[in-house]
């Protein structure tokens, strides 16, 4: 029997009634278990296999698309209910327009059905308080879908408890090369001091004047003579003498001006470039998982992963991939994040326990 009529057999089964009842009910005591152990707050999907689960199944790519989806609904809600805090999937790459006309067109008119679909259904965002942000570079993208993208943020852009992050046309050197401009133009720009109510020009100017007018003398005092003037008073009268001619007189500037200092790029850090990037003030991945088997990440949160990232890749289909392909995934995600949190506890101890001998 094919594929295709087993995949058929199996929606069947899992659409009847008592199936679904038994669905349901697994599905809460699963996620309700998960909730019990830690969980990542920021989980970040590749969702690769669309056209390979096309071609599969001998449909169409964009049914395949449209798909992944209807996966990525349910995937949403699972993450949501765990108590994950910022779920960003990669849904379009900058180098996705390399494909055929016909399939990029169906992308975006895709794209702007579910975000049309979003703003006037989005009961499940508004339960879970998710607001969605789109990342990339929208100059690629034509005004109706910018248009789309923008009645989605505003939708939903109240919500706190949790970010939808879609990126969608995107590419991590990108971001990372916007933000470096980023810096560099804000680090290149001056930043204004507190006003004066001199500029800097007229204090010179009067301590230079003060200097150069002579002191009144008393009516009782009598000029010294040569012989009484010490070396070292010649020394002491010749130190103070400026150096500027008499007739000097600096350019007065307007009162109250301010002047003008650039920031110091020493104090440049990495947390500079994660404040000038699309997901600035997230934290930063914590599990990166990537399905249809492929291993690379495709130039897909470069900065935003780090040496504590989990990365898995899934050999199913994106489209194929649910609550049942997930689970697995977080459990061992949950497993080595005790055994890391348990190991640092034990090495905690043992210095503790160092501490102590040498305290006695």
């Amino acid at each position: 029997m094919s594929s295709m009529y087993l995949s058929a057999i199996r929606k069947w089964l899992s659409q009847s009634p008592p199936i679904e009842w038994a669905d349901m009910r697994l599905r809460d005591l699963t996620i309700g278990a998960l909730r019990q152990g830690p969980i990542p707050q920021h989980i970040a999907i590749v969702m690769d296999g669309n056209r390979r689960f096309a071609r599969s199944r001998q449909i169409e790519v964009v049914e395949g698309h449209n798909r992944g989806f209807e996966a990525l609904a349910q995937i949403i809600e699972v993450c949501y209910r765990c108590g994950v805090k910022v779920l960003t999937v990669y849904a379009f790459a900058v180098d996705n327009f390399k494909r055929t006309r016909y399939e990029v067109d169906s992308l975006m008119s895709l794209m702007k059905l579910k975000l049309t679909q979003l703003s006037e259904h989005g009961e499940l965002f508004q339960q879970y308080g998710t607001s969605v942000r789109i990342l990339g570079q929208r100059d690629l993208l034509g005004p109706d879908l910018i248009e789309a993208i923008d009645h989605a943020e505003n939708l939903t852009k109240d919500n706190e408890n949790a970010i939808l992050n879609i990126c969608f046309p995107y590419a991590s050197r990108n971001e990372i090369t916007k933000a470096v401009r980023d810096t560099v133009e804000d680090y290149s720009s001056p930043v204004p001091q507190r006003e004066w109510a001199f500029s800097q020009s007229e204090i010179e100017h009067k301590i230079r004047t003060r200097n150069l007018s002579p002191q009144p003398r008393k009516l009782n005092e009598t000029s010294p003579s040569p012989s009484n003037i010490s070396d070292t008073e010649d020394s002491t009268v010749e130190s103070v003498q400026p150096a500027t001619p008499p007739n000097y007189a600096p350019p007065a500037g307007p009162k109250g001006s301010s002047y003008l200092s650039y920031p110091d790029p020493e104090s440049i850090t990495d947390s500079t470039l994660d404040d000038r990037m699309y997901t600035a003030g997230m934290p930063p991945v914590d599990l990166l998982i990537r399905t249809s088997g492929v291993e690379r990440l495709s130039d897909f949160m470069l900065w935003q992963t780090h040496q504590e990232t989990e990365i898995k890749f899934v050999e199913c289909m994106w489209p194929e991939f649910d609550l049942w392909h997930f689970l697995p995934v977080l459990l061992e995600w949950q497993w080595k994040h005790r055994k890391a949190g348990s190991e640092e506890k034990l090495d905690r101890r043992r210095r503790d326990k160092k501490a102590s001998k040498k305290d006695q």
